[in-house]
């Protein structure tokens, strides 16, 4: 079964927008974590970032005490958010680049010029009883990289699909790469996550991608509940995920 993990960084977006620096606030993203469980989400998503743009320290702490899914922190490889991921001890970490001019993450980690680096934290959140997945992009140099650190999951990063959707001509070739990459993956021992970009228009085509074990979305998501509740909207992409077999089917 492909399994869903909501993103609720922009639930936090929205808050600090008007409750930047202060407390509490609204709307609550650990609130927002309990409604997706309780609409058959499989796990929770939270970017804690440097700059602290949406996440705050006190999400991660009270996501961790309260939801009862599988907790994913997603974070850049800097001293000061792996202390607390060690301190935090989320069932998972995605190790993803940062930049401060980004809206939102733009591209995979360059895991190949990194490696030592990499392969240091993901021991050190090992021993801690915490599972590492590399945000990579469907490239072969790349995932030859994860592997070498070690990490026990990709993340394939679907960002390009995601823009190329309407290109019939791209997609295909957006899509080719994912399937490449997660094949390659397979085979060197990791297992596969995707996200970024991905909404209910594009979805299914992503189901000719093989080895899928979980999707992270969050933007989609919650650009929906507005209109048609976060409940609904959450049981709507688990519905069209319903449909993944685990392999290459009939292209989309």
């Amino acid at each position: 079964m492909l399994k869903l993990g909501v993103n609720i960084d922009h639930v936090a977006t929205l808050r600090e927008a008007r409750y930047r620096g202060r407390e509490p606030g609204e709307p609550d993203p650990v609130a927002a974590a309990l409604a997706c469980e309780a609409a058959g989400a499989h796990g929770i998503t939270a970017h804690l970032r440097e700059d602290r743009r949406h996440i705050q320290d006190r999400d991660v702490w009270r996501l961790r005490q309260t939801i009862q899914t599988r907790l994913n922190l997603e974070m850049a490889n800097a001293p000061e958010i792996v202390d607390i991921a060690l301190r935090l001890r989320p069932h998972i970490v995605c190790l993803v680049p940062e930049r401060r001019q980004e809206i939102t993450t733009e591209g995979g980690l360059d895991v190949q010029a990194d490696i030592s680096a990499l392969a240091l934290t993901r021991a050190r959140l090992n021993d801690a009883g915490i599972e590492v997945s590399l945000f990579v992009a469907p490239d072969p140099a790349q995932i030859e990289a994860a592997a070498m650190v070690g990490s026990q999951f990709v993340e394939l990063h679907t960002g390009a699909f995601a823009e190329q959707f309407h290109d019939p001509t791209q997609r295909a070739v957006e899509l080719a790469r994912l399937i490449a990459a997660a094949q390659q993956a397979r085979q060197l021992g990791l297992q596969v996550n995707a996200g970024h970009g991905l909404n209910c228009q594009n979805l299914t085509a992503l189901h000719r991608v093989p080895h899928l074990v979980e999707l992270n979305i969050g933007h989609s998501i919650v650009s929906r509940a507005l209109t048609v509740g976060l409940t609904a909207a959450v049981k709507e992409m688990l519905a069209l995920m319903q449909s993944y077999a685990g392999g290459i089917v009939a292209a989309a």
